[in-house]
């Protein structure tokens, strides 16, 4: 399997808020589009009920095709497979993918059963039941809360607010507690707080991945809570100075910060990438 990493590179990115952003997360933060000739023109990568939904710079999409000429592209993300099959980044399409936050890894777009049922049974056995984390959550959300509980196959949940409401920091930092107790973790980002077994990690998949290819070099991206695990045991890892990461100023050695936010961020991550994934002449 070796042969299939160009260079005997993996770079495993997370998607959402790291390379990718939606129209949502664009109006928010004030990004208009710009002309196509411009470096910061956008280019749409995902639709969603017919309607364009997710973006990345022109800059990022040049950057995204060359970084798979060197190096084996691994969206990393906490979407269902589903969810992910709606993306189409720019470039080859991607042989793997992690999906479900870990509970999912795709070859050719097919997932691993074995793999899906060692994740399930790690999660039996040191986590709290799912329906008990759901009960929980709605006797502790408030009823006049614009908030939304959802469930993703059965693994996880994930609260959603309307634009423009979070739910009260004290809160988040008791119902964290709470999760921790019960082995789960919390990732609060944007307008969805997600509850996942801590067992269940991107850093997993993307181990058991690295040593199917023999990779030689392991690259990483991410920007929340739950891409701390990837970036921190990948050999280098970045993440965008904006996100849940950079709220906490969390740092290490091995992973750096970039110096833009925003969807500029996911432009100076992917060459940040192809710059360690090129050989060196």
């Amino acid at each position: 399997m070796s042969g299939e990493i160009p260079g005997g590179v993996l770079a495993a990115c997370d998607l959402d808020g790291t390379l990718i952003y939606s129209s949502a997360a664009l109006h928010r933060a004030g990004h208009l589009p710009a002309p196509a000739h411009s470096g910061d023109a956008l280019v749409c990568v995902e639709h969603y009920h017919t309607q364009p939904w997710s973006y990345l710079s022109a800059r990022a999409a040049r950057y995204a095709t060359e970084l798979a000429r060197t190096a084996l592209v691994v969206p990393a993300t906490t979407r269902t497979p589903a969810q992910y099959a709606r993306i189409q980044l720019p470039g080859p399409a991607p042989r793997y993918a992690v999906c479900s936050n870990g509970a999912h890894l795709l070859r050719d777009g097919v997932p691993d059963p074995g793999w899906h049922r060692e994740i399930r049974r790690r999660v039996r056995a040191s986590a709290a039941p799912l329906p008990e984390v759901c009960a929980y959550l709605q006797h502790a959300l408030h009823p006049e809360w614009p908030i939304t509980l959802r469930v993703a196959e059965q693994l996880f949940c994930y609260l959603v607010s309307s634009h423009g409401w979070s739910p009260p920091a004290a809160w988040i930092h008791d119902l964290t507690h709470w999760a921790q107790a019960r082995g789960w973790a919390l990732s609060a980002t944007g307008r969805k707080v997600h509850l996942v077994p801590a067992a269940l990690t991107k850093s997993a998949a993307i181990t058991a991945l690295a040593h199917r290819t023999q990779a030689r070099l392991v690259l990483a991206a991410g920007d929340s809570l739950l891409d701390l695990d990837m970036l921190r045991q990948a050999d280098a890892a970045i993440h965008p100075a904006h996100g849940e990461l950079a709220a906490i100023g969390w740092s290490h050695p091995t992973v750096t910060r970039t110096r833009s936010r925003g969807i500029a961020a996911g432009a100076e991550i992917l060459h940040w990438l192809r710059a360690r994934a090129t050989p060196q002449q």
